[in-house]
């Protein structure tokens, strides 16, 4: 029996992966006038008069809305919402095996740019942070920049964010590994779709100086013109040299190439033509852009994928729990800049200077020491 067949009977026994359980006892009358009337309107009218009691009086200083459109679902597509739930329903799971977060997965039937903030906008108030998941671009990038400027909650695009984050994490200590430096490095990202884009972003904001975006028709440059606000944007912040041509001509001399795009679209002959010690994150699923051992054949220094059965899995499950949690436990009102980035370097320093090495770059996802270390950076800086 393959996995897919062996994940559909798992689903059809457990007939969902989370459910809500009490954590007020409920065995005597005093306690059902506790927790229920005519007690608790006590607190209803604590909150009435300072909202901010919510987090003290309620969950939700605990509580994640996990919500898709269900557009863009996994290596799946645009396949609905209700279809989308059982993915939703598995990264709850995550929140709450990984940090102890609950989360609660919201599928909204509608792809209109204006429902989906309105509705969003509207149940705000019983969450403490928004993960919005699987909502495809460009879409994604105007839900959440406006729900952004709306909510005084953290919002977060994990699509976008936490795949920049988790890249990010593992670049550090690829660079490390491979005796480079940051700013030294050329980075090549195949993709420019929302991760592709926030990958490209937040590696930016790190501190990398030759950044080439490469999309379906090409290398992104200033002498094009792009409908995409984000890829124009990009062709401003990116490619310094302004080069043109295809991802072959991309790759030529470049240290890294990260992959968020289709499988086999690099062969041996273009990691041949990079830079010495190279860097491959091939993270299109369930097939890279190019294999691992023929990567390695052709002279790869490391390779990542988003596999699990190969070295360096780079897996969002190792930063979106940490993130909350740390987010929540001070009431942030946003996740910023510097808070992702304390959480990328939080994953790296998992890998201590006498384990990393080009098998392993990047904690195994399962490690779940590394949501409370990126919490507790996460905290700090959000206090900064």
């Amino acid at each position: 029996m393959d996995i897919k067949q062996q994940a559909l009977e798992k689903h059809y026994e457990w007939q969902g992966k989370i459910e809500v359980i009490s954590r007020a006892p409920v065995n005597t009358r005093e306690d059902l006038s506790l927790c229920y009337t005519p007690g608790v309107a006590q607190a209803c009218l604590e909150i009435k008069d300072n909202p901010e009691l919510s987090y003290k009086l309620t969950r939700r200083k605990n509580l994640v809305a996990v919500i898709t459109d269900g557009t863009a679902v996994l290596g799946l597509g645009d396949i609905g919402g209700l279809a989308g739930m059982p993915v939703m329903e598995g990264k709850c799971c995550l929140f709450k095996e990984f940090a102890d977060v609950d989360a609660f997965p919201l599928c909204i039937k509608s792809k209109d740019v204006d429902e989906i903030v309105r509705t969003i906008e509207l149940i705000a108030d019983s969450f403490g942070g928004i993960n919005i998941e699987d909502i495809s671009a460009p879409r994604c990038f105007e839900i959440e920049r406006r729900l952004k400027e709306k909510l005084d909650i953290p919002v977060f695009h994990d699509d976008q964010h936490g795949t920049a984050v988790v890249v990010g994490a593992a670049l550090i200590n690829a660079v490390r590994c491979a005796g480079k430096k940051m700013e030294d490095i050329t980075v090549v990202i195949n993709g420019a779709g929302a991760a592709g884009i926030a990958i490209g972003t937040f590696l930016l904001n790190m501190g990398i100086k030759d950044l080439i975006m490469v999309d379906l028709c090409g290398i992104i440059n200033r002498n094009d013109t792009y409908e995409n606000p984000a890829h124009a944007e990009m062709a401003q912040k990116s490619n310094k040299n302004d080069i043109t041509g295809d991802l072959a001509r991309a790759m030529q001399g470049a240290d890294v190439f990260i992959g968020v795009s289709k499988p086999d679209l690099v062969n041996e002959e273009m990691v041949k033509s990079m830079a010495d010690k190279s860097i491959i994150f091939a993270m299109a699923n369930p097939t890279p852009e190019i294999m691992p051992d023929k990567a390695k054949a052709a002279g790869a220094y490391i390779v990542g994928t988003g596999r699990s059965d190969f070295p360096n899995q780079i897996n969002n499950v190792l930063v979106f729990p940490g993130i909350f949690k740390g987010a929540l436990s001070v009431g942030a009102k946003d996740i910023t800049e510097e808070m992702k980035i304390a959480a990328a370097y939080a994953i790296a320093d998992i890998v201590t200077e006498d384990k990393l090495n080009p098998e392993y770059i990047i904690p195994s996802p399962l490690d779940k020491s590394v949501a409370q270390a990126v919490a507790d950076a996460v905290a700090k800086a959000a206090r900064v």
